[in-house]
C-alpha cells in the first residue's frame, strides 16, 4: 500500500530540511513537523513511522524526472 502525503506536509518537511542543512533547525520547527506527521497519519489511517519514512524519502531523495 502506497503512503499518501499531503502537499502541506511535504512543504513543511522541505522547510525543516532546509533549516537542518544550514544547521538552523529549531525545536519549534521540528515539533511542528512531528505533530503534522502524527496528525496526517491519524487522519489518513496510516502508520506514523511509514508516513515519516516516506516523507523523508520524498524530500531528501527525490526521484529524478523521467524525460
Amino acid at each position: 500500500m502506497a503512503v499518501e502525503l499531503s502537499d502541506e506536509l511535504v512543504e513543511l518537511e522541505r522547510a525543516a530540511w532546509a533549516e537542518q542543512q544550514k544547521n538552523r533547525l529549531t525545536a519549534e520547527t521540528a515539533a511542528r513537523v512531528q505533530a503534522a506527521i502524527t496528525a496526517h497519519a491519524k487522519a489518513t489511517n496510516q502508520g506514523r513511522y511509514a508516513v515519516e519514512r516516506e516523507l523523508k524519502r520524498v524530500v531528501r531523495h527525490p526521484e529524478p524526472d523521467a524525460g
